[in-house]
């Protein structure tokens, strides 16, 4: 998300820009959500309303180098870029969406065919799993998503439905064969028919999020239309189809704009001339390059992703570019006994100053053209804060701002 953003806005502006990755990224496993602040550390209604204090009481957060104007043009800015649905909500405030195993989930601005999900506004749903799909289990978040409901003071009915649409003899379909099948307008009808059989007078319906790649808003809206009322798609284990939608949505804009998309190729080392950051040494298979560039965004994700990493000793490294890391010191517990505890390496990564550039010991710039992006920006802990996905947006869109402002 970070890297893409940033790329995105670079390429429009008019810039020549080439990404490098690896691999794919994380954003095929996500669920295309933007999940702004979610516990703080209690759960927060609105995440505009939480982080003045949120960022006061951590200010080497990423979101402290992050405005509310950012933030918000950050939000219209993805709107803007995904043609395949719309999305809605913003920072203001929270929708509860159900998991793939019924547990309620904070985020604030989502895709429209999972926005109907929003339990705060359900009062009874059936959830409906298709048989071929093992990993969606309607009866577990049918049940799980009463209790939670009723823990939370709501009061939910949600009933599981089981459906069998054609699979040509297939007993094993994955998420990503059943959005192909949802593409087919026949697969469609059958679908349809069933699952207005098996349904009785319930609110809304909730089913895995396969209604299809390209052709998503078309197959949401005839659904809803066969049925007679409102359909939300629930985020699925990974792979997720939600997530590849928005890849290859920005990937394609990306290549639109005259970008370059490199896969396979890994950031080795910085590429030094005349002691100054002109590039970036690129390694594929067994060649290692250097790629020259007048600016140079770092969005290679944190302990998760490699982009920091940990040697047998408990050192964190920056290992593309060499950039200080900041996370316990000599002698200081890096994990705490509890496992769920608010471990001092969860929170290692760089510093930046508020343009976003890596800052070292002494807080100024490692480099005046290097900025960076994401979750390899430390102080954050994007799982237990459910902020990753905002994070990644709003610091992907300033790091393209900082270099917008030094390009003129």
């Amino acid at each position: 998300m970070a890297g893409l953003t940033a790329a995105v806005r670079l390429a429009e502006a008019g810039l020549r820009v080439v990404t490098v990755a690896k691999g794919l990224g994380s954003l095929r496993l996500a669920p295309a959500t933007v999940d702004i602040l979610g516990y703080a550390p209690g759960r927060v209604d609105s995440p505009a309303s939480a982080l003045p204090g949120f960022v006061a009481a951590h200010p080497h957060h990423p979101y402290a180098a992050i405005t509310p104007g950012v933030l918000a043009d950050s939000l219209r800015w993805l709107a803007e870029h995904v043609q395949a649905y719309a999305y809605v909500g913003d920072a203001s405030a929270n929708m509860l969406l159900s998991t793939a195993i019924g547990v309620p989930r904070p985020s604030a601005v989502v895709p429209e065919t999972m926005a109907g999900g929003d339990i705060r506004s359900l009062r009874s749903v059936a959830i409906a799993g298709l048989r071929a799909l093992k990993d969606f289990h309607p009866a577990l978040a049918a049940e799980n998503l009463r209790a939670a409901a009723a823990a939370d003071g709501m009061a939910i009915e949600a009933r599981p439905v089981m459906l069998s649409p054609p699979t040509d003899g297939e007993a094993d379909v994955g998420t990503l064969g059943f959005a192909r099948r949802f593409e087919d307008a026949g697969f469609r009808r059958a679908f349809a028919a069933e699952l207005r059989a098996a349904l009785r007078d319930e609110q809304a319906v909730g089913i895995p999020a396969v209604l299809g790649f390209d052709q998503v808003r078309s197959v949401w809206t005839e659904l809803q239309e066969a049925i007679g009322r409102p359909v939300f798609e629930i985020p699925t284990m990974p792979p997720s189809v939600p997530g590849m939608r928005l890849a290859r949505a920005l990937q394609e804009r990306l290549r639109r704009a005259g970008g370059r998309f490199v896969l396979g190729a890994e950031a080795v080392g910085p590429e030094i001339r005349d002691g100054k950051l002109a590039g970036v040494r690129i390694r594929a298979g067994n060649r290692e390059t250097a790629r020259l560039a007048r600016w140079v965004v770092l969005a290679t994700g944190g302990l998760a992703s490699g982009g920091i990493q940990v040697d047998l000793g408990g050192t964190a490294t920056e290992p593309a570019l060499g950039l200080p890391v900041f996370g316990p010191g000599p002698g200081e517990p890096a994990f705490l006994p509890g496992y769920l505890g608010e471990h001092p390496m969860g929170t290692v990564g760089l510093r930046v100053d508020g343009r976003l550039r890596p800052v070292g010991q002494d807080g100024e710039p490692v480099r005046p053209n290097l900025v960076a992006a994401g979750a390899v920006i430390g102080g954050a802990r994007p799982w237990r804060e459910k902020s990753g996905d905002g994070i990644s947006l709003s610091t992907g869109y300033l790091a393209a701002g900082t270099i917008l402002e030094d390009a003129g």
